[in-house]
C-alpha cells in the first residue's frame, strides 16, 4: 500500500468505504441524506471514487500489484438499498424549467452507470448488493454493476410511470441485454415491484444470498470468482463487448427522459411532490430502529459502549471520535 492507495479513501460525507484485505474488495456504502435516494452530493462523491480508483490504477505498472480486484456496492441504510432519483429536486428544476440543470443530473448518473457496467475500463469486477428497496435510479444503479447480489427478499423495480415518467438513466439498456427488449420494456411500463427470487429466476439477479448473512453471501462469491478470476474477468471483457453499450447512446435517451419530464402536468408534479416526502418518511422509519452494524463500524453497538475497542483493521480506539454520534443511527 502506498499514498496513492489511500488516497481513493477520500473525505466522503454520503458514501462509506471499507477495504477488505482478504479479498481486495472495496466496499462502498451508500450513505445519503435527507433521503435515502441519489443526492447530487452523493452523485458527486461516487463519481469522484471512481476518478480515484482509475488515478490509482494508472500508478501501478503490472496487475500483480494490483490491491484491489472488487469494487462492491452496498447500502448503509437497512431496508433500502436505494429509492432512486432525488424526487423534491426533479419536482424543483421541472416547475422552474431548468431544462440544463435536469440534463447534468441525468448525464453525471450515466457517467457512473456507463463506467459500473464497463468496471471502470480497469481489470476489476464490479459488484451490488441489494437488500430491501431498490426502485427507479437504484435499481439503475445495481443493473450496471457486473454482478447482481440479492436477497430473496429484495424489492427492485421502475415506479416512474406511476407519475407518467420512465427511468431514463440506463433501466432499458441494462435490462434488454439480459432478458430482451420486450421484457424491458414491459417491466418498465408496468411498474411492477419484484423480490430478488423473481428477479432471479428471471436472470436479472445473478446470485442470492442469505437475508441474515448477505455479506458472508457476499465473500463466499467473491472467494469463488477468485479461484478462477482471469478467466472470468476475460468473460466480462466478452459480454460488454457483445452487449455493448456505448456512451452515446446513454446520453440520447437522457435527452428523451429530460423533455419528457419538462412536459409532465401539474398533477404528475403533485404525485412526484408526494413520492417525495414519502421518501422522507421511509427514512424517519428507518431511524426508529436499531444501529446498523456494517463490517467497518462493529465497534458501535446498540446501547453502552466501553472504550477502549478494537475496530475492523486491528487499530485500537480509545475514544468516541465521531463529531455526532447519532450519524451512524439509520432508522
Amino acid at each position: 500500500m502506498n499514498q496513492d492507495f489511500f488516497n481513493i479513501f477520500g473525505d466522503y460525507k454520503e458514501i462509506t468505504l471499507r477495504y477488505d484485505v482478504q479479498h481486495r474488495a472495496i466496499w462502498c456504502y451508500y450513505n445519503p441524506t435527507p433521503r435515502p435516494c441519489f443526492t447530487l452530493s452523493m452523485l458527486n462523491e461516487m463519481r469522484q471514487l471512481q476518478k480515484n480508483i482509475i488515478k490509482y490504477f494508472k500508478t501501478r505498472e503490472t496487475e500483480s500489484q494490483l490491491p484491489v480486484r472488487y469494487l462492491v456496492i452496498h447500502s448503509k441504510v437497512p431496508g433500502v438499498y436505494n429509492l432512486g432519483g432525488d424526487l423534491a429536486l426533479f419536482s424543483k428544476l421541472i416547475k422552474e424549467r431548468k431544462r440544463q440543470q435536469l440534463f447534468d443530473y441525468a448525464k453525471l448518473c450515466i457517467d457512473l452507470t456507463y463506467l459500473n457496467y464497463v468496471s471502470l475500463t480497469l481489470p476489476l469486477t464490479t459488484i451490488s448488493l441489494v437488500e430491501g428497496l431498490a426502485l427507479g435510479g437504484g435499481f439503475e444503479s445495481a443493473l450496471s454493476s457486473n454482478i447482481l447480489i440479492a436477497t430473496e427478499n429484495a424489492e427492485m423495480g421502475f415506479p416512474e410511470i406511476r407519475f407518467n415518467l420512465f427511468p431514463g438513466m440506463g433501466a432499458f439498456s441494462f435490462l434488454a441485454r439480459i432478458c430482451g427488449a420486450t421484457t424491458a420494456e414491459k417491466m418498465i411500463v408496468e411498474g411492477k415491484i419484484y423480490n430478488g427470487r423473481e428477479l432471479y429466476e428471471m436472470g436479472i439477479v445473478n446470485h442470492l444470498v442469505d437475508t441474515d448473512n448477505s455479506l458472508d453471501g457476499v465473500e463466499k462469491y467473491i472467494r469463488q470468482h477468485q479461484r478462477s478470476g482471469n478467466g472470468r474477468r476475460a468473460m466480462q471483457q466478452v459480454r460488454q463487448s457483445y452487449h455493448s453499450i456505448e456512451y452515446r447512446d446513454l446520453l440520447d435517451v437522457i435527452e428523451i427522459w429530460v423533455d419528457t419530464a419538462l412536459r409532465l402536468k401539474d398533477k404528475n408534479l403533485r404525485l412526484i411532490d408526494r413520492m417525495a416526502k414519502a421518501q422522507l418518511v421511509t427514512m424517519d422509519r428507518q431511524k426508529k430502529g436499531p444501529l446498523l452494524r456494517t463490517k467497518q463500524d462493529r465497534r458501535f453497538a446498540v446501547g453502552e459502549v466501553t472504550f477502549p475497542l478494537t475496530d475492523w483493521s486491528g487499530e485500537t480506539i480509545r475514544i468516541d471520535r465521531r463529531k455526532k454520534a447519532d450519524r451512524r443511527l439509520f432508522h
